[in-house]
């Protein structure tokens, strides 16, 4: 049965639709941050090599094991879209809601790290990696919300 967009979003319910939604603004921006960075391009405003956004992508820190902290960027937020898709929400295993909150745990862990990395470290703030940690903070926080709310057995009497 397929819905369209309008019904999609009421079957959803808010959450689902929530994480979805964020999760796709996580994948487009840090696709958009890993495609400047592989193909030298930049990333639009930040021009110059003073640029909070250019210090911050080519210092040490942005590299782990040689590869740009972006693609891993990348790979989290595209299994995050398919966690986080309708048919995921509806699944019954609760392996897959545990993997759900498994991923965001790990994926603020790594956005803690990179905070730190940028205040202590390098000592700038670059403002599309900042976008990217506030999106990853509120799925994480939906996502736990979700996990600890009582489940519909618990709730009768």
């Amino acid at each position: 049965m397929s819905l369209r967009p309008a019904t999609l979003a009421r079957s959803m319910g808010w959450l689902p639709l929530s994480t979805l939604v964020l999760s796709i603004l996580g994948l487009v921006d840090s696709s958009y941050q890993c495609y400047a960075d592989l193909t030298g391009t930049g990333l639009a405003g930040c021009s110059t090599r003073a640029d909070a956004c250019v210090v911050v992508q080519h210092s040490a820190e942005a590299y782990i094991f040689g590869i740009p902290v972006a693609v891993f960027g990348v790979v989290f937020y595209v299994f995050m879209v398919a966690i986080c898709s309708p048919q995921a929400w509806r699944a019954r295993p609760r392996a897959v809601h545990r993997a759900r909150l498994a991923a965001a745990i790990i994926g603020m862990g790594f956005v803690l790290y990179l905070i730190y990395a940028e205040l202590v470290e390098v000592g700038e703030i670059c403002p599309y990696c900042t976008s990217v940690h506030v999106i990853t903070f509120l799925l994480f926080s939906l996502i736990v919300f979700q996990a600890s709310a009582p489940s519909a057995k618990d709730q009768r009497v």
